[in-house]
């Protein structure tokens, strides 16, 4: 299956956290949108891996992506190397995307500067021919993304541009939720953390709030550019 978007997260639930209205827009537009976790994130401080998988899927029907993957690499101690890129590129060469989103290049969480780093890598590298990898034992077609797009999750950080959720974000809400091992349940008995208080939920949707109003809108979730995009038409944008 060709995919117009890939989002990309060291973490599952990153990309909920970050890109989900942007995916669920673009499913609704008829594009072919698919989510790929680099680990299993077996590190959280509460739930497990065997859990986070379950509600990784549980998470991904509900946004109504296309295919969702886990490459299983160690939570907190993957490298940026030739065999970690290796894995990355053969998902890209699988699944030929025209947009990579990704983790943002500097965050709280030191994974999600490092996955940034090691998606950006694997992106060049996976357009190159010579890098020769397979699936299911036949050799794979170089492959590079057009765009590559960094979504901004816990620090603040001034978008590049922005994309209006506005009409997704229950449904955005509902797909973050799925990972109910992670965020707010007054019935938990997990240990707390920075993202299980419901004062965490709040704060991140007066996030998508702020940069709503950047464009005059109610909700939107906002991105960086590696580099200057074109623009056809400018009387088109907000």
């Amino acid at each position: 299956m060709k995919l117009d978007i890939l989002a990309i997260g060291v973490h599952p639930d990153d990309v909920e956290l970050s890109a989900t209205g942007t995916l669920i827009k673009a499913i609704q537009q008829g594009k072919k949108v698919g989510i790929l976790d680099l680990t299993k994130g077996e590190l959280g401080t509460r739930g497990s891996a065997e859990l986070r998988l379950i509600e990784a899927q549980k998470s991904a029907k509900i946004q109504g992506v296309h295919v969702r993957e886990n490459l299983g690499m160690a939570d907190g101690f993957f490298l940026n190397d030739e065999a970690h890129q290796r894995k990355i590129i053969e998902v890209i060469r699988k699944y030929q995307p025209e947009i990579v989103l990704s983790n943002a290049p500097s965050d709280r969480h030191p994974d999600h500067g490092r996955a940034s780093k090691l998606i950006s890598d694997a992106c060049f590298y996976s357009g190159l021919r010579k890098v020769e990898t397979t699936f299911d034992g036949l050799p794979q077609i170089a492959w590079r993304p057009k765009s590559i797009y960094n979504y901004i999750q816990d620090r603040y950080i001034d978008p590049d541009f922005v994309v209006d959720i506005t009409p997704f974000v229950e449904q955005k809400l509902e797909a973050i939720m799925a990972f109910s091992s992670q965020f707010y349940d007054p019935n938990s008995k997990e240990p707390e953390s920075p993202i299980s208080s419901q004062n965490f939920i709040h704060h991140i949707k007066g996030r998508w709030s702020n940069f709503g109003r950047l464009i005059n809108v109610d909700y939107a979730e906002g991105f960086l550019a590696e580099r200057p995009f074109g623009v056809e038409d400018i009387t088109q944008l907000r």
